[in-house]
């Protein structure tokens, strides 16, 4: 068979919906500042998808420290990876400053997250070794996995006594192999909103000879008494072994980094292959990171606005009878029951006559008949936001539950807008 007929004739689990070429849907655009408030299809709504925390994307001091970025250094420089031609003083205090800051002792820089982890699990194990990772992990960690050579047992999610017996099968494997143990978890988990069960998972460190990484891309700058993560909150920072956060979520920029054991991560340097053969991080990304961490160390009420709004939105659903699962954390998933044709018809209804705009998940990320409204709260929102959204829940959840969005049929939900 011709390789492009093949694609065309499977488009994939999410391609299957790209016949919606309009924009609503899929790919939508929203336009405007970074803000609660955004523009769509020339409409204003009231917009909960953004991973902007804290509110840094449009700090005046942010944009400040950007723009004379790049003024003084343009987009360019430096020029080359940072082994070659690309390091300078202020990548190497970006990283001083965050290893301080997660508490451990160095950490380096990644240009982007998703690919920053691929390629430190590649560089941190080899075929003689074992994975040991939470089912529901970000799709960066599974396709990190996807690269290992040698074995890997998953544990359904947050579930201590599997994690004990895919250890003891590891361990099986590594007493013939010589090799070792790597156990990857979530600090919080993007779409559930919980935490991993970071303090039961280090307790079995006491039992069984692993190293534990932590993708804490969520939880980073949102949980734990400094903001330092889930490890923060939990207790367990000194037993995360690797962690890992990206800047696109609380620090509302580009790029990534990892911290840890000084030896390990002078080792990882050498070893990490999307920064070996990448080039360096902008110095305006690079200066802008470091007034975000400024920021998000200084000014603690940040931290505090958005656990207003978070406990506030949250409260209202459950008072509401609202299911928003097991959440921990600012993620907020509203869980519906409906089908995708449903689905569609709700988050039209939604956007287009209460202008609220949040992300839509439905099978084949969530069971059918799910539907899941994921609500991403920040600083930078109020509580008359938080009062406007419930109520259009009401409307849209009283028309979901008695049919109104499976009578509209494929003629509403597919209608050009």
């Amino acid at each position: 068979m011709d390789l492009f007929e093949k694609l065309l004739q499977d488009r994939g689990p999410l391609g299957q919906h790209s016949y919606f070429d309009d924009n609503f849907y899929m790919f939508p655009k929203l336009e405007g500042e970074i803000a609660p408030r955004m523009k769509f299809r020339g409409k204003e709504v009231l917009t909960w998808s953004l991973n902007n925390y804290l509110g840094l994307a449009n700090h005046p001091e942010v944009r400040k420290a950007d723009a004379d970025a790049a003024a003084e250094w343009g987009l360019a420089y430096p020029m080359g990876a940072r082994m070659m031609t690309g390091n300078t003083k202020y990548h190497e205090q970006l990283e001083q400053e965050l290893a301080d800051f997660v508490s451990k002792d160095a950490a380096m820089l990644l240009n982007f997250g998703y690919q920053g982890v691929m390629s430190v699990i590649d560089a941190l194990v080899d075929r003689k070794d074992v994975i040991v990772y939470d089912a529901e992990s970000h799709a960066c960690i599974i396709d990190g996995l996807r690269m290992h050579m040698g074995k890997r047992f998953v544990f359904p999610h947050n579930d201590i006594e599997n994690l004990e017996r895919q250890l003891k099968r590891a361990e099986k494997i590594v007493s013939e192999t010589g090799g070792g143990i790597l156990v990857i978890t979530e600090g919080v988990f993007g779409m559930s909103g919980n935490m991993g069960d970071l303090k039961s998972i280090a307790a079995l460190k006491k039992k069984f000879d692993f190293r534990l990484l932590v993708d804490d891309a969520h939880g980073f700058g949102t949980m734990g008494a400094t903001g330092a993560g889930a490890g923060e909150e939990q207790g367990v920072q000194d037993d995360i072994d690797i962690y890992f956060s990206t800047f696109a979520k609380s620090m509302a920029s580009i790029g990534a980094f990892i911290a840890g054991r000084a030896d390990i991560i002078d080792v990882l340097r050498y070893n990490v292959r999307s920064q070996i053969f990448a080039k360096s991080l902008p110095m305006p990304l690079v200066i802008g990171n470091l007034k975000r961490l400024e920021l998000l160390r200084s000014k603690p009420e940040l931290k505090d606005k958005l656990w207003t709004i978070v406990n506030a939105i949250q409260n209202g659903f459950r008072e509401k009878g609202y299911q928003i699962g097991t959440t921990q954390s600012p993620v907020t998933p509203v869980v519906m029951n409906g089908d995708t044709l449903e689905a569609v018809n709700l988050v039209k209804d939604l956007r287009m006559e209460h202008n609220i705009f949040c992300s839509v998940v439905v099978y084949p990320v969530v069971p059918k008949g799910t539907i899941i409204l994921r609500i991403i709260p920040t600083a930078v929102h109020t509580l008359d936001d938080v009062a406007e959204t419930i109520a259009a829940f009401e409307a849209v959840k009283e028309k979901l539950d008695s049919g109104v969005y499976k009578e509209a049929g494929v003629e509403g939900a597919y209608a050009k807008i």
